[in-house]
């Protein structure tokens, strides 16, 4: 066992003098005094209990006990400059391991970009995804299970212990089918709505979406009737191209929507916006990664309005 006097640098000067196995020219590689060298070696020995080299007027040669302990060395030293390196990175923020949440619908147009120029930047870190409602990314971030998190800027009461930043904002469109007699116009009066049937995302499993929808309406009358509410993005686009009602949704749908329906930008225009927000926890400093990839999410939508 390697006692607590023997350090790190008497086993990096062992093994200047076992591959050179001459003491001026490993003296002279070290840049320390050969006499010196002589005595930290001899110490090493002594320290060790074991003879590692022969020493004779044309050089050194080294023991059997000294070529297993060159070797030994060797996977020491590699080892430790291997970890001083990954906490170096760490620090740097290019190394470790970073969680982050993210809804798929409002995070389409922000993730992917982000992702691709982080790999791109720090390719050692590894990155965990996890898919994931705003109620749920919230309490992770409060356990500490998630470094960040990509979501539907939240109620006060869901905010509490979080900070956030404005990465996108998303007005709210109509999406119709083509016959529909709205399909004819550049954009829907939001008071045009309140008569029509509507279909709606579940309000259990997409809460951020329903409260949001519902703001839409705030000060109207009579209230949206809403017909029909669905489990998925999917069966609420099969339902609107059945006729069943219209949809309200945020503009990021676009890149998910049915090629068989139409969606029309709502006015007037200062309605309620679906804001995506990059969240952290109040409590704690983040890993230098997860502040890298809070920055490259920042450049990337800071503040830019979605659009239709």
């Amino acid at each position: 066992m390697m006692r607590p006097a023997m350090e790190l640098r008497h086993l990096r000067y062992y093994v200047a003098v076992a591959e050179a196995l001459n003491f001026t020219k490993a003296a002279a590689r070290l840049r320390v005094a050969q006499p010196s060298l002589s005595r930290q070696m001899q110490g090493l020995e002594d320290e060790i209990g074991v003879d590692l080299m022969k020493r004779s007027s044309r050089g050194v040669t080294l023991t059997a006990e000294g070529k297993l302990f060159l070797d030994e060395v060797r996977q020491v030293i590699a080892r430790t400059d291997e970890s001083v390196n990954k906490v170096r990175a760490l620090a740097r923020g290019e190394y470790g391991e970073l969680h982050i949440g993210y809804g798929p619908s409002v995070s389409v147009e922000i993730l992917p970009p982000a992702l691709a120029a982080f790999k791109n930047d720090v390719p050692h870190v590894k990155l965990v995804l996890h898919d994931l409602s705003s109620n749920e990314m919230a309490e992770a971030l409060r356990r500490g299970t998630l470094d960040l998190g990509i979501m539907v800027s939240p109620t006060e009461e869901n905010a509490v212990g979080l900070e956030f930043q404005l990465l996108k904002s998303y007005p709210f469109c109509v999406a119709l089918p083509p016959q529909h007699p709205f399909a004819r116009l550049k954009q829907v009066p939001i008071t045009r709505l309140v008569h029509e049937p509507l279909v709606s995302l579940h309000q259990s499993e997409y809460s951020d979406y329903h409260r949001l929808v519902l703001l839409l309406f705030a000060g109207l009358e009579p209230q949206p009737r809403i017909v029909a509410e669905c489990d998925s993005g999917s069966s609420l686009f099969t339902a609107v191209q059945a006729g069943h009602g219209l949809a309200l949704l945020p503009a990021v749908y676009r890149h998910v929507l049915s090629t068989r329906l139409e969606l029309r930008p709502l006015t007037p225009r200062n309605l309620p916006t679906m804001d995506v927000v990059v969240a952290r926890a109040t409590k704690g400093d983040l890993t230098p990664a997860a502040e890298k990839f809070r920055r490259q999410l920042l450049q990337d939508g800071t503040l830019r309005k979605g659009s239709v």
